[in-house]
């Protein structure tokens, strides 16, 4: 595998969220061999089996975004207590049919930025269990779980904090020689 193209899902739909943030810092700390691009699920409209079989050119877009990745990475806040309902939409769509799912056997990082004291910590832990259903391979550590950032982003958005760059940086590494492991 020369180079590991990652997919960042961003669960924020706010230009100026400390997760688009986070998911730009993860971008600047990739290791060599390894790119990120970014897909746009603001567009994607509420997931409804009557079309299924015909879904709009928005969830085709992901669909396709994902297959073309060799991991994935999702960057997202967490609202009550769980994964933000269009995040969930997105996944819910991109999954379906199920035997055509896109997730199946992709590596998955998962990081989050709260200006709570625990950074995300349910978000991830539920959506780790959706991404059990899907047959994902979720990195396990580092976690990024970025409690207080209000305090780690500076005005123009840069990930100011040595101590949480650092550790984005671990787990671009990781989810790399995570990726590295899966499809040998």
């Amino acid at each position: 595998m020369s180079t590991i193209r990652v997919l960042g899902i961003c669960g924020s739909l706010r230009k100026g969220s400390y997760n688009r943030m986070l998911l730009k810092a993860a971008g600047e700390e990739l290791p060599e061999g390894m790119t990120l691009t970014t897909a746009d699920i603001a567009g994607i409209p509420a997931y409804d089996t009557d079309v299924e079989g015909n879904p709009p050119e928005s969830v085709k877009k992901l669909k396709a975004q994902i297959r073309e990745a060799d991991a994935l990475l999702i960057v997202s806040p967490e609202y009550n207590y769980s994964i933000p309902g269009h995040l969930k939409n997105a996944i819910d769509w991109a999954s379906r049919p199920p035997q055509e799912s896109p997730f199946r056997d992709k590596p998955l990082a998962i990081m989050g930025a709260s200006i709570s004291a625990l950074g995300t910590a349910r978000m991830q832990y539920h959506l780790r269990q959706v991404a059990v259903f899907l047959d994902m391979h979720v990195l396990n550590k580092p976690e990024v779980m970025v409690a207080g950032a209000q305090d780690k982003f500076d005005a123009d958005g840069k990930l100011t904090d040595a101590k949480t760059r650092e550790i984005v940086h671990k787990a671009m590494v990781a989810l790399g020689e995570w990726t590295k492991r899966l499809k040998v």
